[in-house]
């Protein structure tokens, strides 16, 4: 058996699972997420708790096993505290700043970008007065930090990722968007003679 899938998830106080054939419904403080689960896997919800089986044995099936225990168990986790990411932009001249519920972004190209998140995420952005030198940098400075905030961990991921592709960080100067915990190996660049 999954080590992962046979694990029963634990449902706090204030947040509701249903379970309707094949689609389980995750209600919280937050906000409401549901999710389509393959009809291989069985859900209950017995004694506060979450339990998930297999139908087959098939491979496919323990594979899925594992996957629907930990998107149910994200789901209940982003109902109740919600998932973040944490963004950096360095650069001299490069700026994130709010407009609205979107981040009209400077990054160095010939026009500014200007970023809306899809419906249940939001983008604060924050930008950082004093000059401060990015982490494991030379010479770069951090010029603002991009908070984005959701329920759905798929979907705060999937933004995050659209925002730092707008500028990936540059691997000689280290300049563009990178995630806060992110480390951008330098290459050495030329040596002139």
């Amino acid at each position: 058996m999954s080590r992962i899938g046979r694990k029963p998830i634990e449902i706090p106080k204030g947040v509701e699972v249903k379970v309707d054939g094949n689609t389980v419904t995750v209600k919280g403080p937050k906000g409401e997420l549901s999710q389509e689960v393959s009809p291989d896997i069985e859900v209950k919800v017995e004694d506060g708790k979450v339990v998930l089986t297999r139908k087959k044995e098939t491979r496919q099936a323990r594979a899925m096993h594992g996957l629907y225990r930990s998107l149910i168990a994200n789901m209940i986790t982003g109902v109740t505290q919600g998932f973040e990411k944490k963004l950096e932009v360095i650069g001299v001249g490069y700026k994130a700043e709010q407009r609205g519920r979107g981040v009209l972004f400077d990054l160095g190209y010939s026009h500014k970008i200007f970023f809306i998140p899809p419906e249940g995420i939001e983008v604060v952005a924050e930008p950082i007065t004093k000059k401060v030198f990015a982490e494991g940098t030379p010479n770069q400075y951090l010029t603002a930090v991009v908070t984005v905030k959701g329920i759905d961990k798929q979907l705060v991921g999937q933004v995050a990722a659209k925002i730092r592709e707008l500028r990936p960080p540059d691997v000689y100067k280290s300049k563009g968007v990178r995630y806060a915990d992110e480390r951008v190996h330098l290459k050495a660049g030329k040596s002139g003679a």
